[in-house]
């Protein structure tokens, strides 16, 4: 089973061909318009079985999937209470639904993933990695449950952590790893958080502002069955400042 996952920066209608060209047996595309909205722009485009989920019609999370896969969305809908009392006295309490942006789905019923984008919000104090670790934590259950592959654009790297929130970078690896979660990248290049010799990014679209900020997390039994590879950047750049993560599991 071959993946891949992309931020595509918009316009997906526009680049589907680069992507069909992997032959990839599941695409989670970020920053993707809504397909329904854009019929005829998709017509063409093989992978008809799809889900989408955004907050406008062109900046969403796209699945999209061969016909012999069954495809389904997942609703995980959790409120969570933690008590932060030996920080100041009041409770943190959100709704799973809130975060932005999630995504959840199954492959065939015994596949599950968890699709990943992390924007801001208004509360800036949580935004972008600070909504991932208030997700994992709603949906503890259904991740040490499903056990689901956690792969996407998390806009996060341990080179800004700050000490004074305990939701940073550094603290979502150590809650993931407590629950036998790899990164699959840093696993199979041996590279330590923080210190990736390989980017995902380039901020304005300049290979001379790297980062790497897109990931996947996936349980360790499964560590041996899988294989990384990033696209490379003269081949990408014209079509986004993101660089896909090419992922596949032998049987």
């Amino acid at each position: 089973m071959k993946i891949v996952s992309w931020n595509c920066a918009g316009g997906f209608r526009k680049k589907f061909e680069k992507i069909k060209n992997l032959n990839p047996d599941i695409i989670i595309i970020q920053e993707c318009e809504n397909p329904n909205l854009y019929k005829k722009e998709f017509l063409s485009f093989e992978y008809k079985s799809f889900i989408w989920e955004g907050e406008s019609k062109n900046k969403g999370i796209g699945i999209f999937t061969k016909p012999n896969l069954k495809l389904q969305k997942l609703e995980w809908n959790h409120v969570f209470e933690i008590s932060i009392s030996e920080i100041k006295s009041d409770l943190l309490k959100w709704n799973s639904k809130d975060l932005k942006q999630f995504l959840p789905f199954s492959i065939n019923d015994n596949i599950h993933f968890i699709a990943v984008w992390t924007k801001g919000n208004e509360n800036q104090a949580f935004g972008y990695v600070g909504q991932f670790w208030k997700y994992i934590l709603a949906n503890k259950n259904e991740i040490l449950n499903q056990k689901p592959i956690i792969i996407g654009d998390f806009n996060s790297n341990k080179i800004w952590d700050k000490i004074d929130r305990w939701w940073n970078h550094s603290e979502i690896i150590n809650i993931l790893e407590s629950w036998n979660y790899k990164s699959l990248y840093h696993e199979k290049f041996q590279e330590e958080q923080g210190k990736e010799k390989n980017p995902t990014f380039f901020l304005q679209r300049k290979r001379e502002k790297p980062y790497h900020i897109d990931y996947a997390f996936i349980q360790s039994v499964k560590l041996k069955k899988a294989s990384l590879e990033l696209g490379k950047f003269e081949d990408w750049i014209e079509f986004s400042d993101h660089l896909p993560l090419i992922i596949e599991f032998d049987k």
